[in-house]
């Protein structure tokens, strides 16, 4: 199975905001109003009371949505309107580097760079599995985190991020004070009869070095030393432009086959790969120092 991590792919945002000028003008809508009647935006049960928010899930949902779609809406909304209120901070893990975070512990305080941002994972490495009868494994495409003013960190899983289909999927994590990041870097999230942390149970998963996440702690577990990583060493990590999606960089965890130019990449497909994001970037490396 093919790891994709050349480039930052097209983001559940700029799904969900085809426009980025909508993002802006709902975000300055949302903390208008809530500037106005005196709620806290950053609050998911205050965000969903505003007309702003009700209005602008509206103008998504079918007429005959069920009431667990116009959740994922309001879910994504929220996030999303942080994440454009914080300047659309995207952060794409490389695969080498979940490695090393699923691995072992960092040394750094596990404290966010941002209030809100995306954390865009390898595409394909870790999958959201469950027990239930009937279910089968999502790719995690990456979460979002917001932090409130309250001393929580709010975060979404998202997944289902591809071509051959509409939509995504969105996972909340419940809510967690930000206070114990310290303690979720060297947790044992999961009970002992379901195994180490972040162990797959698809089949063959072992071959291709994937990663399950079965438990609500794992996820907020690998961003607490995601942020650890970034405070303990800023050389891990290389800003780019929204145009920097280098063809001739090899898919890790598979074979390259043939060069395609940066237009044909653009396109997305088989061969080309999945369709870049238009945002400008962070890429979280395999090592200090190494550019790609």
């Amino acid at each position: 199975m093919a790891l994709h991590d050349r480039y930052a792919r097209r983001t559940p945002f700029e799904l969900a905001f085809p426009d980025p000028e909508r993002a802006r003008r709902l975000a300055d809508d949302v903390y208008a109003e809530a500037e106005a009647r005196g709620v806290d935006p950053r609050h998911p049960q205050m965000f969903a009371t505003l007309g702003s928010v009700g209005g602008y899930l509206t103008e998504l949902r079918d007429p005959g949505a069920p009431a667990e779609a116009v959740q994922q809406y309001a879910a994504l909304a929220f996030h999303g309107v942080a994440f454009a209120r914080a300047g659309c901070p995207l952060y794409l893990l490389s695969t080498d580097a979940a490695r090393f975070l699923v691995s072992g512990v960092r040394k750094g305080t596990p404290q966010a760079p941002e209030e809100a941002g995306y954390l865009q994972l390898p595409q394909h490495l870790f999958w959201v599995e469950s027990d239930g009868e009937g279910t089968v494994p999502e790719s995690l495409d990456g979460l979002f985190w917001t932090l409130t003013g309250h001393g929580t960190i709010h975060t979404l899983l998202v997944t289902g991020v591809r071509p051959d289909r509409p939509g995504v999927g969105v996972i909340p994590v419940p809510e967690a004070p930000i206070k114990d990041a310290e303690s979720w870097l060297r947790a044992n999230v999961r009970e002992e009869e379901q195994g180490v942390d972040f162990a797959s149970s698809i089949p063959g998963a072992e071959l291709d070095g994937l990663f399950g996440i079965r438990a609500a702690g794992e996820p907020l577990k690998l961003l607490a030393r995601c942020f650890a990583l970034l405070e303990e060493e800023p050389g891990w990590t290389e800003r780019r432009s929204a145009s920097h999606h280098p063809a001739s960089s090899r898919d890790q965890g598979s074979e390259h086959k043939g060069t395609a130019s940066n237009d044909e990449e653009a396109r997305g497909g088989a061969e080309s790969g999945p369709l870049p994001s238009e945002l400008p970037y962070t890429l979280i490396r395999d090592r200090p120092g190494d550019h790609a």
